[in-house]
């Protein structure tokens, strides 16, 4: 992974606020300290900045219409500091809509990502689902994430943990007190995406010091429209034999089930 300046706001030791992001214009951002990944210092973390593309979509393209997908494609380091969010509508449409938006540093396109909108429907007479509910949160004790990982958004977060969790497989609640942007509220769906991205370690199979293991995407399907708040997270994860690997997550608000999460992953063992 290429090496990126730590330009996050609060990074030589100033103070910084209590959210993500700091909104510099129209379309552009800069990162705060809270938003700093888990691989490197000078990288933004994608749950935070998959959360902002996707609330500036709600923000600049507000609709009726349901988040059905968002996929969030990985095309380089999500560098900290300033950048820039683009957005427009590739297929508009009475029932259905596709958009697209970009995280752009410079000229640098660090995350593409595509939103599918769908009307919204009674179909409560035949609703149905075939995953498990997780238990209430309380149920859970609480995990110490920043023991595994580094970064200001893994120290962002309350962590709950079932017991029996183990490497490749467990049930885990999160939740942050911290908005995306300074002084302004999460559009609703934006709140719940923000979180999403740390599946990828929360069940960790190898220790990120010895394997590498960082996803290339998110891929987010929701059955119906979450309530965000705590955020369930139901995790397999699984490395192949020959590089390749997948975090798989089925989430849930605090009503039940609302979705699935897919991350495909690079695996790579660290030279000794």
């Amino acid at each position: 992974m290429p090496n990126s300046d730590n330009l996050h706001i609060g990074h030589d030791g100033g103070s910084y606020p209590d959210a993500y992001y700091v909104r510099t214009g129209e379309t552009g951002f800069s990162s705060t300290l809270h938003s700093q990944g888990a691989w490197q210092p000078g990288e933004q973390h994608l749950a935070a900045a998959s959360g902002l593309v996707l609330a500036e979509v709600e923000r600049r393209l507000p609709s009726d219409k349901l988040v059905s997908r968002v996929s969030f494609d990985v095309l380089g380091v999500i560098h900290s500091g300033p950048f820039t969010i683009d957005v427009r509508m590739l297929r508009p449409g009475r029932s259905i809509e596709l958009i697209e938006a970009t995280m752009r540093h410079g000229d640098q396109i660090s995350i593409q990502a595509r939103v599918w909108r769908l009307m919204a429907s009674d179909t409560s007479q035949v609703q149905g689902q075939e995953w498990p509910v997780l238990p209430q949160p309380e149920a859970f004790p609480a995990l110490l994430f920043s023991e595994v990982w580094d970064g200001g958004f893994i120290g962002s977060l309350e962590a709950r943990q079932a017991a029996d969790a183990r490497g490749g497989r467990g049930q885990t609640w999160l939740r942050t007190p911290y908005p995306l942007v300074h002084g302004e509220v999460d559009p609703p769906v934006a709140a719940f995406v923000k979180l999403i991205d740390t599946a990828n370690g929360l069940v960790v199979r190898e220790r990120p010091g010895d394997v590498f293991f960082a996803n290339v995407d998110l891929t987010i399907h929701f059955t119906r429209q979450p309530e965000a708040g705590w955020i369930g997270f139901d995790t397999r994860a699984s490395f192949g034999p020959t590089g390749l690997g997948e975090t798989f997550s089925v989430l849930s608000d605090i009503h039940g089930p609302v979705g699935t999460a897919a991350q495909s992953l690079t695996v790579r063992i660290r030279d000794k």
